[in-house]
């Protein structure tokens, strides 16, 4: 199935994450995005500064409006009572059941409701499963929230608005999968939203999430845009995006502003415990510290929530670059050293690899060499796409007699390497296999080395990834060793002399395996070594 619908398109890819335009009847959004939350009673920050910052569409609640000013909206019109040009998106009580237990209005009426203010994209009143349920109360929220979803599709008139279906079950995924699959009975959903994981991130809990975010991912059909609820920090935003969440919504701007802390890009920290401000946004460009701290109080959380929108607002602007230059990856690597929870996200994200490499595309039309740092390098889609494929898909040309593996060559491509350019220089040695040890990749023949990233990639490298590594050439070996008379290993790193010996003990009865050290620069040596030992001329 074809990623992208009538209100989403899909312009880029990275990893699983998707760079789209969601069309609604107020303007086009770009995606990923955050629609920060709006009070509609008290806003702190003005909307025509949140709109100058960048954010050119924002959440608002239609329970509190529906409460407190129905008559004044619905004479006016959501976009003309919020005084927003822009697309708004409302939610309509879900976050009130979780945190009183109930609201005092009917599914039905808040769905004409929002309708009737004239919503860009809105959700039904759900019950939100939370982070502290058992599975019975989850199994009861879900349920529930299936019987409203069904109940508010026959008061869904008017055409225009982009409804919501809220996905429920929380940590327990085998109620999360069915939640998703009940999406496909009610076609007059377009989008789709993960709830409840406020709970989660207030205790850094992102491996639950990682693995709550996948399981709907995989349900559901990818032309779907899926929103994430509450998101918080945007420390976590890119590991979101990389498993596919296309929006999400945070009061935390405002939230953390009021107690006087500072979001970056790594963490929160509190004003009064900073010497300097590490930032040069336009508020902390215009203030010092001593500053703000003398301000009203009011003032300060307004200036602090005014930094914390541009800051988040930069985060989603590098997420989406990195989609567009397809790293991010490489973001990701960077951001798991922020924090052990975000390392422990990644390490989850990790663990579903098949799909994020199956999503990530192979290629952009501008090509850019990848970093590989250690262990967890070995995950990532372009080395895992590799060694898959030279191990399940590729088989050695029948032309090749005999496999010569240089373990130890340092430059790349081997095709373009001294040593390669003299074998292929002898006459008599024309029917050698040249192939490549590489860490991570494993292994790499002769006709595969300018193919990317196998000569567009820097690299470090550890034990484990020096042994998976290894494992390749191991299961090559075994699947193709027969098919050559003779397999030769060429050592030109001492260092690597005990692993290339083990490697050969354990072969040496399946195929005739022959080992040659040679660790010196002299290319035209290892020429001779291998002519004697071939006994050709």
């Amino acid at each position: 199935m074809s990623e992208g619908s009538e209100i989403f398109e899909i312009k880029d890819k990275s990893l699983a994450g998707r760079l789209g335009t969601l069309i609604t009847t107020h303007g086009k959004i770009t995606t990923p995005t955050l629609f920060p939350v709006i009070n509609p009673l008290h806003q702190e920050v003005d909307l025509n500064t949140i709109r100058k910052i960048g954010y050119n569409a924002i959440i608002t609640n239609a329970y509190i409006l529906k409460k407190h000013c129905e008559q004044k909206v619905l004479s006016q019109g959501l976009h003309e009572f919020l005084g927003f040009t822009g697309p708004i998106m409302t939610d309509s009580g879900g976050y009130q059941i979780l945190e009183y237990g109930d609201v005092e209005v009917e599914p039905q009426e808040i769905v004409m409701f929002q309708e009737k203010i004239g919503s860009d994209i809105a959700v039904i009143l759900d019950v939100p499963t939370g982070g502290h349920a058992s599975y019975d109360e989850a199994k009861w929220t879900v349920e529930e929230t299936i019987r409203r979803a069904k109940l508010s599709t026959k008061y869904m008139e008017n055409g225009k608005t982009i409804w919501v279906y809220p996905v429920q079950g929380g940590r327990y995924l085998d109620l999360l999968k069915y939640s998703a699959e009940k999406l496909l009975e009610m076609l007059q959903y377009k989008m789709v939203s993960i709830g409840s994981p406020t709970q989660l991130l207030e205790k850094y809990d992102y491996r639950t999430l990682v693995k709550m975010i996948v399981t709907v991912k995989t349900t559901i059909p990818p032309n779907y845009p899926v929103h994430l609820f509450g998101a918080g920090h945007p420390m976590f935003f890119p590991f979101a995006v990389a498993l596919g969440i296309d929006t999400f919504d945070s009061a935390s701007y405002i939230l953390y502003a009021k107690d006087e802390r500072l979001i970056f890009p790594h963490g929160t920290l509190r004003l009064r415990e900073l010497k300097e401000l590490p930032c040069s946004c336009p508020i902390c460009s215009k203030y010092t510290i001593e500053e703000l701290l003398s301000l009203k109080r009011s003032k300060r959380v307004k200036l602090i929530a005014i930094h914390n929108l541009y800051i988040i607002w930069q985060e989603i602007k590098r997420i989406r670059e990195a989609i567009r230059e397809n790293s991010l990856w490489d973001l990701l690597e960077e951001k798991s050293r922020a924090h052990p929870s975000l390392l422990g996200a990644f390490k989850e994200l990790i663990k579903y690899v098949e799909y994020v490499e199956k999503h990530h595309p192979i290629s952009k039309p501008e090509v850019s060499g990848i970093f590989l740092y250690d262990s967890l390098s070995l995950s990532r889609p372009e080395v895992v796409r590799h060694r898959k494929w030279v191990l399940a898909k590729y088989a050695p040309p029948e032309f090749f007699e005999k496999a010569m593996i240089i373990f130890g060559l340092e430059e790349k491509p081997l095709t373009r390497s001294q040593i390669y350019n003299a074998i292929k220089m002898e006459k008599n040695l024309q029917k050698l296999h040249i192939l490549a040890f590489m860490p991570y990749f494993g292994i790499v023949p002769e006709e595969l080395a300018e193919t990317y990233p196998l000569s567009q990639h820097e690299k470090e490298y550890d034990e484990k990834v020096l042994k998976e590594s290894f494992d390749v050439v191991l299961n090559y070996l075994s699947k193709h060793g027969k098919k050559y008379d003779l397999v030769l290993f060429v050592i030109l790193q001492k260092d690597l002399e005990e692993q290339v010996l083990n490697l050969a003990k354990k072969l040496e009865n399946t195929f005739k395996i022959h080992v040659i050290k040679h660790y010196d620069e002299d290319i035209g040596g290892l020429i001779r070594k291998l002519k004697d030992y071939l006994h050709v001329m």
